[in-house]
């Protein structure tokens, strides 16, 4: 009888080692830096180089603009000027009077102009920059999910900064569980070789004045 009782536990502490073992493997988390992979992912570093470029452009044609409009409101401001000197007679008064009124419609449709660029180059970038986000996280849940799989994990939590709370999802993990790196590595994998460093110019010749020789004299100036 004692022997079947002591089978009887050593089974059932059997079942419970393999029930616990079981409960271990069901459960196995890994933790990944979203916001990590896609700042130092290489298409994100040259997206942003595009947009960074693209709004360069942008503002020195708003700086264009922006200057024609003051070389306009100059001349505007001169005008009514004009328009107000009683030196000058009745007819011109009234011919620079009308000019400026021309001018000041001018301005303004070139304003209307500036900010419509303005408002329409801002909502382009935002919606390449949206597109640009939206499709490379795509890519990098692919990615995750490929490496989680590898290390048996049956979930992936983010550990990037929450928008509402600032803070991460994950409070605390230990480094084992963190795939952050990996995902990195496989995503940049493809990146293209750097540009080879462009070759520095030969140093320009010494002048003459530099050379110690002196320089020849300035030719008399023609009466």
């Amino acid at each position: 009888m004692n022997k079947i009782i002591r089978t009887l536990i050593a089974l059932a502490s059997l079942g419970l080692v393999a029930t616990t073992a079981h409960a271990e493997t069901a459960f196995k988390p890994v933790v990944v830096d979203m916001a990590k992979v896609f700042e130092n992912h290489y298409k994100t570093i040259e997206a942003y180089a595009k947009f960074t470029e693209y709004g360069q452009k942008v503002q020195e044609q708003l700086d264009g603009a922006g200057k024609q409009i003051q070389e306009l409101g100059a001349q505007y401001q001169e005008l009514v000027e004009q328009s107000r000197n009683i030196a000058i007679k009745p007819e011109a008064r009234a011919q620079a009077e009308a000019d400026a009124q021309k001018k000041g419609e001018q301005i303004q449709k070139l304003q209307n102009e500036a900010q419509g660029f303005r408002a329409k180059s801002q909502n382009q970038i935002q919606q390449r920059i949206k597109s640009h986000r939206d499709g490379l996280f795509e890519e990098i849940n692919v990615v995750v999910k490929k490496i989680a799989l590898t290390k048996g994990a049956t979930m992936v939590f983010d550990k990037s900064l929450s928008p509402e709370t600032g803070l991460p999802s994950v409070l605390y993990s230990a480094d084992s569980y963190d795939i952050t790196d990996e995902v990195l590595k496989e995503v940049n994998k493809d990146r293209p070789p750097a540009p080879p460093a462009p070759v520095p110019a030969p140093a320009a010749a010494a002048t003459p004045a530099a050379a110690g020789v002196p320089a020849a004299p300035a030719p008399a100036p023609t009466k």
